[in-house]
């Protein structure tokens, strides 16, 4: 077989690959939509029952929408970085998995008739009871630090101080907006490695991602009152923990480990 026959059957692959994912995710939100809007008869986005603006079930959805936002970031990076065909397979897992689940949180968002951004909502505020009520402190400190320059989606986030903030074990690193993500200078390095050094440095970073992205997770399965959206926090808390044991195994394969 040519290569061109090759790239042609790989590329075939691939588009029918991500034609099924998308005709899935739209039977899902299909199937899901009488669920996220409350079963009301009137209009979902104005429902009675929808969720309120500042509510856990809003608040996740706005801020996991930006969290999956860098993984499908990371994920193209590390794909022109690296030949490796087992992580360019999970950086493709990744991306099309996270960028399917930040449609169905925007869908919500819109189905309930709320905003993607909130201008006066600091990130993972929402956050805040869930953490009251394990021993916590309710509320975030988030002044101090300027944050502007971080272009997440539409989020504000100058002023907004996250940073050594320590989550269900996941740390919002100084520069960074959310627990897990990485920082600016971090993409940079990872757009600039090449080979084996991309391969540790964006399983690692993955490996953090998936960790602050399992605990807002968890946090939405304890408080959010949808049940759709719970299922999906639920699933996503699984299918990442299964994810963060197998980058460490493919980081061991490597010569490395996770940070910290």
């Amino acid at each position: 077989m040519t290569r061109t026959a090759r790239t042609t059957r790989t590329t075939r692959t691939y588009w029918v690959a991500g034609t099924g994912v998308l005709l899935a995710l739209l039977f899902a939100v299909a199937a899901t939509v009488a669920s996220a809007s409350g079963g009301d008869d009137g209009d979902p986005g104005t429902s009675a029952r929808a969720p309120g603006l500042y509510s856990p079930d809003a608040g996740f959805a706005r801020d996991m929408a930006v969290h999956h936002q860098q993984a499908v970031e990371m994920s193209f990076i590390v794909r022109d970085r690296t030949k490796d065909e087992a992580v360019r397979g999970l950086a493709y897992d990744i991306a099309n998995t996270q960028a399917n689940q930040r449609g169905m949180l925007l869908g919500w968002l819109d189905l309930w008739g709320l905003p993607k951004v909130v201008a006066d909502e600091p990130p993972m505020s929402w956050m805040a009871s869930t953490e009251q009520e394990s021993g916590g402190h309710a509320g975030h400190d988030m002044s101090g630090q300027d944050m502007a320059g971080h272009d997440m989606g539409g989020h504000d986030t100058a002023g907004h101080d996250m940073g050594g903030h320590d989550m269900g074990g996941a740390v919002t690193k100084p520069g960074a907006l959310m627990p897990g993500m990485a920082t600016k200078e971090e993409l940079a390095q990872l757009g600039a490695a090449e080979g084996r050094d991309a391969e540790v440095l964006f399983l690692q970073l993955m490996t953090d991602h998936h960790k602050g992205g399992v605990a807002m997770a968890r946090g939405c399965a304890a408080q959010c009152k949808t049940p759709a959206e719970r299922a999906l926090a639920h699933g996503m808390v699984e299918a990442q923990q299964s994810e963060i044991t197998l980058m460490a195994d493919m980081l061991k394969q490597r010569g490395a480990a996770p940070r910290g």
